[in-house]
């Protein structure tokens, strides 16, 4: 099974602030680790909607909206795609995903969705 794992915004990253050098190396540990468990399929960050845009379709119109985007904490700030046997054993990796030192205790979300394979559309 192949899952989204969505890491969600906040307004530090809204406002393009990095993380420190000590958290880039947990996680750059813990994706090793995905790697050599077999569970990395692909893992990227994404910049601030500041640089991004929104595109809607309505009644045959189509609407573009410049960044950036109100509501940071439901913005995604980067993901992960793993490819692991269920639901839980992903819920277990996340479980493990390192916290920011330099804000211990902070909060932050991670949500976790399957992707659809073909036989599940019936291809």
């Amino acid at each position: 099974m192949r899952f989204m794992v969505l890491v969600k915004g906040n307004a530090e990253y809204e406002a393009g602030g990095m993380p420190d050098e000590q958290l880039l190396s947990s996680m750059g540990k813990y994706n090793e680790e995905l790697a050599k468990a077999g569970v990395l399929l692909a893992a990227e960050g994404l910049q601030a909607s500041s640089k991004g845009a929104r595109v809607k379709f309505s009644g045959g119109q189509v609407t573009v909206t410049d960044g950036p985007f109100a509501e940071a904490k439901e913005l995604i700030a980067g993901y992960w795609l793993w490819q692991v046997n269920s639901l839980e054993e992903a819920i277990e990796w996340v479980k493990r995903c390192p916290e920011d030192p330099a804000n211990p205790g902070a909060e932050g979300e991670i949500e976790i969705r399957q992707l659809f394979e073909a036989c599940d559309l019936g291809l």
